[in-house]
């Protein structure tokens, strides 16, 4: 059933509605311990090694335990408000900005914490991009959005700036649409365009990681699959870690994805693994609509 439940749903295209076993009332009120089955193919880009975290004296991560492969797509998924946008947005510290806010534990990038005093935040943000649900364009030309970080570093140069832009636009998947009209507002592109050119900022300072928080839940469903397209290109240069809340997707793109459910890590793995034969009932439960 499993099997025949992830073939759907890796076929299905974007925002299509599958139908799913009847929800049931209630949730299990604790989560199992966790089941991580890392894999086999990739070196860790990525280590979380017992992270915890705190907003104030309210802790929302317990745990967690995950290596991420590089050159791969990592899919978090579980119900709202179960912690995977903060462990996303740990990966490169932006929940630093939140008064309060502390952590236990570490996450390494390349074997180096992120949290050692010596770390440049803004390289590690250079080094580990982000982009986020809802497309944030700067009110500049599509060409400034896309030279702005290679400008904050110091970069003056026009022509490598111009070589960047394209190379990152094309990147994005972009450049074809664009080409013809660099130099106009970036803020008079489609959502679908404006989300694809927030990528192409990003990349244009050459990030190991990218970052992508529900990248298409403001997306209609083309523009989700082209989107969706342009991850397995991506990976090839980077390692790509999405939050989705949409399991069709994560059985679309996802090589790894994570189940998160209050805070903890549920179960770990192969993406094929994880929705056809999947090791805790709270995972099979979540996968197959009776909660979430």
């Amino acid at each position: 059933m499993l099997d025949q439940q992830y073939e759907v749903l890796s076929r299905v295209p974007p925002q299509t509605p599958v139908s799913s076993a009847t929800k049931v009332k209630g949730m299990e009120s604790s989560v199992s311990k966790v089941s991580s089955q890392p894999s086999t193919q990739g070196n860790p880009k990525l280590r979380v090694q017992g992270f915890n975290f705190f907003y104030g004296p309210v802790q929302s991560l317990f745990k967690i335990d995950l290596d991420i492969p590089e050159h791969q797509v990592t899919a978090f998924i579980g119900p709202s408000g179960c912690g995977k946008s903060t462990l996303l947005r740990c990966m490169n510290r932006l929940n630093d900005l939140i008064e309060g806010a502390r952590y236990e534990g570490n996450i390494l990038l390349d074997d180096v914490d992120i949290f050692n005093p010596l770390i440049d935040i803004t390289d590690l943000r250079k080094r580990v991009g982000m982009v986020f649900q809802k497309s944030n364009p700067f009110p500049k030309s599509i060409h400034e959005n896309v030279a702005y970080g290679p400008r904050l570093q110091g970069l003056k140069n026009r022509g490598v700036l111009d070589e960047i832009v394209e190379r990152s636009l094309r990147g994005a998947g972009l450049w074809e649409e664009v080409k013809d009209r660099l130099h106009k507002s970036a803020l008079g592109l489609s959502g679908g365009q404006q989300q694809r050119l927030c990528i192409a900022r990003a990349l244009a300072v050459k990030p190991d990681v990218l970052l992508m928080d529900e990248p298409c839940s403001a997306l209609d469903p083309i523009a989700t699959g082209v989107i969706e397209e342009l991850l397995f290109s991506l990976k090839k240069e980077l390692t790509v870690v999405i939050v989705t809340h949409n399991m069709q997707q994560a059985a679309r793109v996802s090589d790894q994805t994570a189940f998160m459910y209050l805070g903890q890590l549920v179960e770990f793995g192969r993406t094929k693994q994880l929705f056809t034969n999947p090791s805790k009932k709270q995972t099979e439960d979540y996968i197959t609509g009776r909660f979430g």
